[in-house]
């Protein structure tokens, strides 16, 4: 094993954990906004009708991928108690 190799390991390791997106609560789900009251909010602050996936992420928030007015992809965290938006995300 060179000398590199866990540099590089340590690289992989920090660019795993840059993507994991933001940590939201450990409170149960049952406190939880429905997935029906999130839909409603991400379409309540302007976004397209056409949201294309919900689910939680590993860091326990709402992750809801859609589109927004312009028609540009967004990925949004949503914290799943207060639904304040925790990370946005615009892809091209």
């Amino acid at each position: 094993m060179s000398i590199r190799t866990p540099l590089i390991l340590a690289g992989l390791l920090a660019a795993g954990t840059a993507t994991a997106g933001p940590k939201c609560t450990d409170e149960p789900q049952a406190r939880w906004l429905t997935e029906a009251q999130m839909t409603q909010k991400f379409q309540a602050l302007g976004y397209r009708d056409d949201v294309k996936k919900l689910h939680v992420s590993k860091g326990q928030c709402w992750e809801i991928y859609g589109h927004d007015k312009a028609g540009k992809k967004v990925e949004i965290y949503f914290h799943p108690i207060t639904g304040a938006i925790v990370e946005a995300n615009v892809k091209d």
